[in-house]
């Protein structure tokens, strides 16, 4: 009983934690002149990525390295069959080619490059600097493509939340994302070691969702409200801080052994669901309801495997 309100206690606490971050950051990056494209996908990108980062260092310092590079991997497959295809199950949405050349081939650059690391067998302290190096880059030219788009064009008007509120939503959705990953780290650690079930899969896959749901929730909302560039955004940007940025700054506080069923694998894995999605979305420039289907089933495979040969022997 104990470890099942540990674990939901901390799914709950992630999700909610994220939610309220995003709604701060965003309503703050708003207020203080930011425009709603750098707001979407560097704010919104940065905050539904919270999660990930605040579990995979708490896993790392818990001696859990297991769970801290399955849940990078484990997120960023999730983010792409299921979170990507349930959105377009819900509403089919177009896309457009200029966020497939530029976003895409980046989710693809840093999937590899996350790839070429780990097959050293660990990520450390050198290669986090890198990687946090190359997040930084991403954002700087991430707004600067804004400033020139907006030089042409005026921004409009978007409501937010006062000062006291947002810095209030921050800081509530900050202490729920610590509290919810401690939480969720404690009792997959346990759950692993009771049942057998090695750390790695567990982070493959129920930390990986229960992290991943902020962007589930964020990309289901805006497919609805067709805004199709959010929901794409969301994903290609969330995968992009998982791979470098999150990553990059889990190595620097601790640095992170990678096993060879991760590295001959699932970050494989990893890398071909990359490749697939720029290919589906590069196909018409819009994601289907069947393909969406087919993005969803992938994923009940891949974790049917997982559960299917995740004991540990």
């Amino acid at each position: 009983m104990t470890l099942a309100l540990s674990i939901i206690g901390g799914l709950v606490g992630l999700f909610i934690g994220g939610e309220l971050l995003v709604r701060g950051s965003s309503s703050l990056a708003v207020r203080f002149g930011i425009s709603p494209l750098v707001v979407g996908v560097v704010i919104v990108g940065l905050g539904t990525s919270a999660p990930e980062l605040v579990t995979c260092i708490r896993a790392a310092l818990a001696g859990a390295p297991g769970i801290a590079v399955g849940n990078i991997v484990g997120s960023n497959i999730a983010n792409i069959l299921l979170i990507l295809g349930a959105a377009a199950l819900m509403r089919p949405f177009v896309t457009s080619r200029s966020a497939v050349l530029r976003d895409g081939s980046i989710v693809i650059a840093t999937a590899a490059a996350f790839m070429l690391v780990a097959f050293t067998g660990e990520f450390t302290r050198i290669a986090g600097t890198l990687f946090v190096l190359a997040l930084v880059g991403y954002i700087v030219f991430t707004v600067r493509q804004d400033r020139q788009a907006s030089a042409a064009a005026d921004t409009p008007e978007v409501p937010c939340a006062s000062l006291p509120l947002s810095l209030l939503f921050v800081a509530i959705g900050l202490g729920g994302v610590i509290i919810g990953a401690d939480l969720l780290v404690s009792g997959s650690v346990e759950l692993a070691s009771r049942y057998g079930v090695s750390e790695e899969v567990i982070g493959l896959t129920m930390v990986a969702v229960g992290t991943s749901l902020p962007e589930l929730a964020t990309s289901v909302i805006a497919a609805l409200k067709k805004q199709s560039e959010i929901a794409l955004g969301n994903v290609l940007g969330s995968n992009i801080y998982n791979a470098i940025g999150i990553t990059g700054v889990t190595a620097l506080v601790h640095p992170v052994p990678v096993s060879p069923t991760m590295q001959f694998f699932d970050i494989p894995v990893m890398v071909a669901v990359s490749v697939l999605l720029v290919i589906v979305v590069a196909t018409g420039q819009r994601v289907t309801r069947w393909e969406g289907a087919v993005l969803v089933a992938l994923y009940a495979g891949y974790v049917a495997f997982q559960a299917a040969t995740g004991s540990v022997a």
